[in-house]
């Protein structure tokens, strides 16, 4: 069977857990080989790439601070000498942390900063030569913090509404080579999660419910096929953004 993702190489960062890890799952299960970004989550990272290369695709999990631009580039360089290619970025790793007005002080607002939005952009930079190649796509991993502002979390809405132009600049950055597009989650719940989390979401959004992994890699594999879609956001939160 002819897969949709057949000889073509994403690298998904922090892809040892959660979504990073659903999405590198999905990248694989369309016929994708995968190189799994961690930073700290090295047996979950090994337990992905084993998961991968039970569905018949090549997989590599490489370790990383993304927070150093030396970094960034000898993930990249590792990739490159492993497949030889690089079709799909996934730019999904990121920091969640609470601080408000009064809360944020400089360590936060830097780890914020640098985790969601410098690191995806120093990763594009370091993936553009190999994208331009094979006329790949880089995901860039929002959320509707980004759109709304949550005054609990003042330095990660920031980031991620740097995010989102960062979307478009790279954009137009790097057409028509490379497409960028973005995906802004609503709270999407897995296993082993607090039922309180879907409860209390349950009650803001419209369709009255969270979000599954599927519906966001669902989005990936959308945003990744789509060949005349670039520079765009799309939000996935049931209706939350309304």
């Amino acid at each position: 069977m002819n897969l949709p993702l057949q000889g073509r190489v994403a690298l998904v960062t922090g892809a040892g857990r959660r979504l990073g890890r659903a999405v590198a799952l999905r990248l694989a299960e369309e016929g994708g080989d995968v190189v799994v970004h961690y930073r700290s989550s090295q047996p979950e990272a090994q337990e992905t790439v084993r998961q991968i290369e039970k569905l018949g695709r090549r997989a590599t999990a490489v370790g990383a601070d993304l927070g150093q631009v030396s970094e960034i580039k000898r993930v990249f360089d590792e990739a490159g000498k492993q497949f030889g290619r690089l079709d799909i970025l996934v730019n999904s790793a990121a920091n969640f942390l609470p601080a408000s007005m009064v809360s944020t002080t400089e360590e936060i607002w830097d780890s914020s900063l640098d985790t969601n939005l410098r690191a995806p952009f120093f990763c594009a930079q370091a993936a553009a030569p190999w994208l331009r190649r094979t006329e790949g796509v880089i995901i860039n991993f929002a959320d509707t913090g980004g759109l709304r502002g949550w005054t609990g979390f003042i330095p990660h809405s920031i980031s991620k509404a740097g995010v989102i132009m960062l979307t478009t600049v790279l954009a137009k950055a790097l057409a028509p080579e490379v497409r960028v597009n973005a995906i802004a989650p609503g709270t999407i719940t897995m296993e082993g999660d607090p039922p309180e989390w879907e409860a209390e979401f349950s009650k803001l959004a419209p369709l009255g419910r969270s979000g599954k992994p599927s519906e966001i890699t669902d989005s990936v594999l959308f945003l990744v096929q789509s060949k005349f879609i670039t520079g765009q956001v799309l939000v996935v939160d049931g209706g939350r953004a309304l």
